[in-house]
Parts: C-alpha cells; sequence; structure tokens
C-alpha cells in the first residue's frame, strides 16, 4: 500500500514538493473551505492537507507510511487545522457523511486489486457528505511507465470504470490524462496516464 515511495522519503526532505495538485487547486478557486472537515486519504507528505487547513479547513490526514507522515508532520509545524494518522485506509472506519471534502490522491493505484479499489471509493464515498467534494487523482490503464518505480505492480482501473464509480454524482472535473514527472531520489522522466475526477455528491443522495 506504500507504493514503493518511501525510497523516496527516505533520500528526499520533501519528495513531492509543497504545491497542491490541480483537482485541489481547482476546488479551491470553485469553494471557500473555511470550517470544512477535510478526509486526506493517503496524504503522503501532507501538501494538499496544508493547502487546506491554510484556508481554514478542519483535515484529518491519513497515510500508511510513517515517514511520509513524519516529513507532513514537519512540513506542517507552524500549521493548525491538520490531524495526521498512521494507518492502511483500508482498514479505517469513518460515520456516515463525516467529511465535506474526502481526497484520495495518488491512493487507489497502490490497492491489491480492482475489487479492493471499489471497495476502498465505495467506503470514502460513503464518508462524505450529501453535497460535498470528492477528489479522484488515480493511475489507469492507458499507459504507465515505471522504470522510476522498481518493485511497484500498481493496480490500474480503465479510466471509464473510475467514472462508473460516481453515477449519481456531480461531475465538476473528469478527465484521462498524461503526467509526465520526475522523482528527485532517482531522476528518471517517466510518464503516467491518469484518471482525474472532482466530483459533488448530491445532497439528497442518502435519503430514503
Amino acid at each position: 500500500m506504500t507504493g514503493g515511495y518511501d525510497a523516496g522519503y527516505q533520500k528526499c526532505e520533501c519528495f513531492w514538493g509543497t504545491s497542491p495538485g490541480s483537482l485541489v487547486q481547482d476546488l479551491l478557486s470553485l469553494t471557500s473551505v473555511d470550517g470544512m472537515r477535510v478526509l486526506d486519504a493517503g496524504c503522503g507528505e501532507g501538501k494538499n492537507s496544508i493547502a487546506l487547513a491554510r484556508k481554514g479547513a478542519i483535515v484529518t490526514a491519513i497515510d500508511v507510511s510513517p515517514l511520509a507522515i513524519a516529513h507532513a508532520q514537519r512540513l506542517s509545524e507552524c500549521i493548525s487545522g491538520v490531524s495526521y494518522r498512521v494507518a492502511d485506509i483500508r482498514g479505517a472506519h469513518f460515520s456516515p457523511n463525516s467529511f465535506e471534502i474526502v481526497i484520495a490522491y495518488g491512493l487507489l493505484h497502490c490497492c491489491e486489486n480492482e475489487q479492493e479499489v471499489r471497495s476502498v471509493v465505495q467506503m470514502l464515498q460513503a464518508a462524505t457528505k450529501p453535497g460535498g467534494y470528492f477528489v479522484l487523482c488515480a493511475f489507469n490503464d492507458r499507459h504507465q511507465e515505471l522504470e522510476a518505480h522498481p518493485g511497484f505492480s500498481p493496480t490500474t482501473v480503465e479510466h471509464e470504470r473510475y467514472v462508473k464509480m460516481f453515477q449519481g454524482w456531480g461531475l465538476v472535473r473528469c478527465c484521462d490524462s498524461d503526467l509526465t514527472e520526475v522523482h528527485p531520489h532517482n531522476g528518471i522522466r517517466h510518464m503516467h496516464s491518469m484518471t482525474r475526477i472532482l466530483a459533488r455528491k448530491e445532497k439528497y443522495a442518502d435519503l430514503p
């Protein structure tokens, strides 16, 4: 579930940088998050959590990697509003409708298989309050260059299957696009095809 990123965390003081993901930036441009409860599932070094907390959100940030959480705590030591926890999201339990915003950025392709992906998505969707937002960014099955990820075999789901998981939600942003990046600890340029979804839960979705 770590995605093989601990090697990068060990060698770099800040592996992912400090700018929030593009969908989090989109979300911040759409709405005020002041006072909103946020779950950042698979928070990594906390770049999304920190950006939301700076805008007044109350963030629960969870990652399975103690190294990632240690980096996140250091990077946000002067910022209030973020609570960090080392845990495997697959074993977490949340009350229904607990969060106005749920983030799964780089998390789902670290699951064991597509069935587990669906289970985690359903659990996180149930924790999203009606009228709230779900932010998803994950590798899909179109094209992956994994030279920079030795030993990592991500679970890649077809883009359209991800879209179907949000049937009945309002799709604010939805795309299948390429990401080219260089990880700072190995310098290998590589590309991932990514599904990006920013969805809003219908306000009456959970009513009988």
